[in-house]
């Protein structure tokens, strides 16, 4: 399988942004600590601040982050604050972040034939972050050209960065008398929520070319809806950016290549169901977690179901949802990747029999064991160290309630078939493990369809 992936070519767009990773060590708080004041830190906690607009906001959640033990995002809304962050924070490491930006480097390391990114801003200190290999599209003397992405950067775009402070369970420190002991290990995220950086679109000069993008590769992986905002200062909205959206998508598949979207959790309730409704019934294929099958329902009508997939997370009901989201937005496939088995439904007359799609989906979950283990894949031998994981432990489980739904649903019109996860039990990393098995899954799924 994996020979017949690597002779693809894929365009991946919108989102990529830099993770910059600071492990948080007791001397570096207890600096923060002192030059801030125990007294103003207590109280900005009371205050409680919902985002970060300046230096105390981020000390103050930051420890009321450590105090609980609890993971935790919050957004940055000052983009002036980049300077501050830069300068007290030495980053332990800089990666690549943002589903495109995975999603591409994830196929360099594969060595697919051809992989061209696009993301609407490339600042020098993002385009670094991406794998050899990759290129983007630039119109230059009227022409199409794909150049190396690490030389196309743009002097002056704005810069996505997102700050993650690992923490360490048994840490401790002092707030004034207080001693804090951390409970549990996490992550405390500050992400960069600017107006500048939640356009998700293709530049004018570029979009008349994505028919030829598109006639240059076999697949596109789209992602990033979720940072698009419904009102924007200059009067354009969400409705703008995703009128552009679709008529990048039609333009891509004048090429008749299939088009896969990776959904995340958009919060906002009436923009998850603008991106539902605008975006999946033009594309071919959807990838999402169970807890994303039931916002959508919820988005759809069906509040009852949604609330059984959020309490009780059961197979049946989570194929029932897929099954109504599938018939809705009138998509080809739905691919759903969970933590103990990976799914996939489409419609009765989809080519490829079940066998096929099994195998489809294992080499998705072998793919993201392999990065699991190693903490990410820069060549493609690598894949080899995915198939030495086992089946998770809950695979018989899985199994069993897999068939008890295939006798009580009415599944006659469907092909549905689920397959455990390999799951590591002490993973190097967790970071793009969805969008890698997404990845995973739909390259081999054009590959299998090539056969026919």
């Amino acid at each position: 399988m994996l020979d017949e992936v690597r002779k693809l070519s894929a365009y991946t767009a919108y989102n990529a942004n830099v993770d910059a990773i600071v492990n948080l060590r007791a001397e570096i708080l207890q600096n923060l600590i002192d030059s801030f004041g125990a007294d103003e830190i207590r109280r900005r906690i009371e205050e409680y601040p919902r985002e970060i607009r300046e230096p105390l906001d981020f000390v103050a959640r930051l420890i009321h982050a450590l105090k609980t033990g609890k993971p935790m995002a919050v957004p940055l809304t000052n983009e002036e604050m980049h300077r501050w962050f830069d300068e007290t924070f030495k980053y332990d490491m800089e990666r690549i972040g943002g589903q495109a930006g995975i999603i591409a480097n994830l196929m360099a390391g594969l060595k697919v034939k051809k992989v061209i990114a696009y993301t609407p801003f490339l600042p020098k200190r993002l385009a670094e972050l991406f794998r050899r290999g990759v290129l983007y599209p630039v119109v230059e003397e009227g022409k199409l050209k794909l150049r190396p992405i690490q030389e196309a950067y743009r002097e002056g775009d704005p810069l996505k960065v997102n700050r993650i402070f690992e923490f360490r369970k048994g840490m401790k420190f002092k707030l004034g008398d207080e001693v804090i002991e951390v409970p549990h290990s996490g992550r405390f995220i500050v992400s960069s929520r600017f107006e500048s950086i939640s356009r998700i679109e293709t530049r004018d000069e570029l979009r008349p070319f994505l028919p030829e993008i598109g006639r240059q590769v076999d697949g596109a992986i789209l992602s990033g809806y979720q940072g698009l905002r419904l009102q924007y200062s200059d009067g354009k909205d969400a409705n703008y950016y995703l009128r552009k959206a679709k008529e990048d998508i039609m333009a891509l598949k004048e090429a008749d290549i299939k088009v896969h979207v990776e959904f995340a959790s958009i919060q906002d309730r009436k923009l998850r169901k603008k991106v539902v409704t605008n975006i999946f019934p033009l594309v071919d294929s959807v990838g999402m977690d169970e807890a994303e099958i039931a916002y959508i329902l919820s988005v759809l009508g069906y509040r009852d179901l949604a609330d059984r997939i959020f309490t009780y997370n059961r197979i049946e009901d989570a194929i029932l949802g897929g099954m109504i989201i599938l018939d809705e937005l009138n998509f080809e496939i739905l691919q759903v990747h969970t933590i103990y088995y990976l799914m996939y439904i489409t419609h009765r007359d989809n080519p490829l029999n079940e066998d096929e799609l099994a195998k489809s989906l294992e080499f998705g979950t072998t793919l993201a064991a392999a990065r699991a283990s190693l903490g990410d894949i820069t060549k493609p031998e690598e894949y080899e160290v995915g198939l030495k994981v086992p089946f998770n432990e809950r695979s018989d489980y899985v199994k069993l309630r897999f068939e008890e739904a295939k006798r009580k649903l009415r599944m006659r019109e469907y092909k549905v078939v689920v397959v455990p996860t390999r799951l590591v039990s002490n993973p190097v990393s967790t970071v793009g493990l969805g969008d890698t098995i997404s990845t995973g899954t739909f390259l081999s799924y054009i590959a299998l369809l090539r056969r026919h």
